[in-house]
């Protein structure tokens, strides 16, 4: 079911299903989808359990860097980092406000911009519409600069509305496998985002989420070559633990064509994370190896607010099937995540 890409609501009440492209308007806030005892949600509920996050990733042979913008509604919070594969060094940066202080989120993945300012951190998320294209321009004192812009023409994005709960939903919007421009200040050194290599992802999900949920993510950008030895751009967004209620998130991008995947299962160490883990799905298309060389961690235990987060960077390697094509993953670089929360 291929659903109009203009709003996520329609007579006030959320649409299931894929969306033939980015939705332009998904503020879902006004959703009057009514709970299993026939009442709508109050102005309380909508303000305190409407989540957002919009999250912009790089990755290259030589750096790897990530950004999120996070609205829960009674705090919003940012991190940032960027990690070094030549000396293994994490540089990183995270700060939480009450409410909404210091932020403002765009409602839209295709047109808007999302900012946070405070301390020494500045981030701006841009949405431009014509031509698309998504970007980054992150400052981090006198030590990090980034400004990134990853053009989206041609592109088909994955963007969905599966239900989180019986009364919540949760609407996903997800990229990857794109050429980054721009450039990347590290301590007074400048590099050019497409002379080193870089790729980009991003994640713009908003909804009334559950109120405990976990998942395990997997996600990689860069070029491969199928046995005819011909190039493609390869991105990869799979999961488990959201977004899977009758739709799925799970798909591969090969050449900027969005391809369906099946379930994904990934075998790792909780105890020790940063021991390889094992990602696939159960339709046999995806077997990667994934190796860590580092990552970015966080652990509160509040009384709204629980969270055990991990997102670990590292190397992919294994192979990629799809309509009788086998495309080769050596040493691409990527993400995946460990994250248990209740919020």
């Amino acid at each position: 079911m291929s659903l109009s890409a203009n709003h996520i609501l329609r007579n006030g009440q959320i649409q299931f299903g894929y969306f033939e492209d980015s939705v332009l308007d998904a503020n879902g806030r006004h959703d009057i989808t009514p709970d299993a005892f026939g009442k709508r949600r109050s102005a309380l509920e909508k303000a305190l359990k409407y989540k957002q996050f919009q999250y912009f990733g790089g990755m290259s042979q030589r750096f790897v860097f990530g950004c999120a913008l996070i609205d829960l509604g009674y705090c919003n919070s940012v991190f940032a980092y960027l990690f070094d594969t030549n000396t293994g060094e994490l540089f990183s940066r995270s700060i939480k406000r009450p409410g909404h202080v210091g932020m403002s989120l765009s409602t839209s993945p295709v047109a808007g911009q999302s900012a946070f300012n405070a301390a020494d951190l500045t981030v701006l998320q841009g949405y431009e519409a014509e031509p698309r294209v998504k970007t980054l321009r992150l400052q981090i004192g006198d030590e990090l600069f980034i400004d990134a812009r990853m053009p989206e023409t041609g592109f088909q994005p994955m963007s969905l509305t599966t239900r989180a709960g019986y009364h919540g939903w949760v609407y996903a919007n997800k990229t990857a496998g794109l050429a980054l421009t721009g450039e990347l200040i590290w301590r007074g050194q400048r590099y050019d985002l497409a002379e080193l290599g870089a790729m980009g992802h991003h994640d713009f999900s908003c909804g009334f989420m559950r109120r405990e949920t976990w998942w395990n993510w997997a996600c990689l950008s860069g070029l491969v070559r199928d046995e005819s030895n011909i190039e493609h751009t390869l991105g990869l967004n799979i999961s488990t633990g959201v977004n899977e209620t009758t739709f799925s998130e799970n798909c591969v991008w090969i050449s900027g064509q969005c391809i369906s995947l099946a379930s994904a299962t990934f075998e790792f160490d909780p105890q020790d994370v940063l021991q390889p883990w094992q990602v696939s799905t159960l339709d046999g298309r995806i077997k990667l190896t994934f190796t860590p060389l580092g990552l970015h961690k966080e652990k509160l235990q509040l009384p709204l607010l629980k969270s055990h987060f991990r997102q670990i960077f590292g190397r992919f390697n294994g192979r990629v099937e799809i309509d009788g094509a086998c495309y080769t993953v050596s040493n691409l670089t990527g993400f995946v995540e460990d994250q248990f929360v209740r919020w």
